[in-house]
């Protein structure tokens, strides 16, 4: 492996160690970046990437992404690069992580196995994206609906949602955007907490290109925007973006392995300097959106 992160918890393991669940402090390493191996099976997860719950050593969940999954190798690129700079940013987004998937714990649970027409193969072993399950799955409400009643309600629903369009604007989130909400089964106010989840298909999902639309990444949900009176309503988002500077862009895309980037970490370089162009044209992007036929901001005259 080409990452010096996941290369760490190997040499400790040989050595009888047992890893951290964060990520070490030492010079040249990601903080807060967890990479653990999965013990447990839980369940298949929805969607079109196939993934699987599954419990990791540090007893945390993780729904995770395998590298033969049926949309893209570079799927799992996206997510961890989309997630960090979601995270840099201050949006909302579940923990990403380096999980390895033991053949073991593969060839122990049949439900393993990716499914594409008539062809079942198990899923990949070895490192996997994990994305951070918010709480534990039996005691965790999660919604990827709610009625207009129980939206309103979700907490920092407006600056949310306007943080996940300025995003997706400046990733070029070629997918719609995908939330979840989640309460604890013992929450009596019925408050949501809203999650961005899904960013594979972010830098237009294996093609690692940009093509921009003023239509694109709309949330079906008009009230979601009933906030926007003007583009100082997408702040601090815009401002932050637009003040990241190229290292840490490109801090985001350390230690992604080479596999998962179906061409090479150059390519994952390349895309990581055009993000840092693209910044600059974020508010016309949200302007254009505006004055689209779709008219998605109706208090923003």
């Amino acid at each position: 492996m080409n990452n010096n992160l996941p290369n760490k918890v190997n040499s400790l393991r040989s050595a009888g160690q047992s890893p951290p669940s964060a990520a070490w402090r030492s010079k040249g390493e990601v903080v807060g970046l967890p990479s653990v191996m999965a013990v447990e099976f839980i369940r298949r997860m929805r969607g079109a990437s196939q993934p699987c719950l599954l419990r990791a050593e540090d007893d945390v969940y993780y729904v995770v992404k395998f590298q033969n999954n049926p949309q893209h190798p570079r799927i799992l690129a996206n997510e961890m690069f989309a997630a960090r700079l979601a995270e840099v940013v201050g949006l909302p987004v579940p923990r990403p992580a380096f999980i390895e998937v033991p053949d073991e714990l593969i060839s122990g649970n049949p439900q393993m196995v990716i499914e594409t027409g008539t062809r079942i193969e198990p899923c990949a072993g070895g490192l996997a994206f994990g994305s951070s399950f918010p709480g534990d799955p039996g005691l965790t409400l999660v919604m990827d609906f709610l009625p207009d009643r129980l939206l309103r309600k979700v907490r920092r629903l407006g600056p949310t949602f306007l943080g996940a369009f300025v995003f997706d604007k400046w990733t070029c989130n070629c997918n719609g955007r995908q939330m979840i909400f989640t309460r604890s089964v013992d929450d009596k106010t019925h408050a949501y907490t809203p999650w961005l989840i899904d960013q594979g298909f972010c830098f237009n999902d294996g093609e690692w290109n940009f093509p921009d639309s003023p239509i694109r990444n709309i949330y079906p949900r008009r009230l979601v925007y009933e906030s926007v009176r003007g583009l100082e309503n997408f702040e601090p988002y815009l401002a932050r973006i637009e003040n990241l500077d190229g290292g840490q862009i490109k801090e985001c895309a350390r230690d992604i392995p080479g596999e998962w980037c179906a061409g090479g970490r150059a390519e994952l370089q390349r895309l990581a300097e055009r993000l840092a162009e693209r910044k600059r044209r974020l508010r016309q992007a949200i302007i254009d959106a505006k004055n689209s036929d779709l008219r998605p901001f109706p208090n923003w005259r």
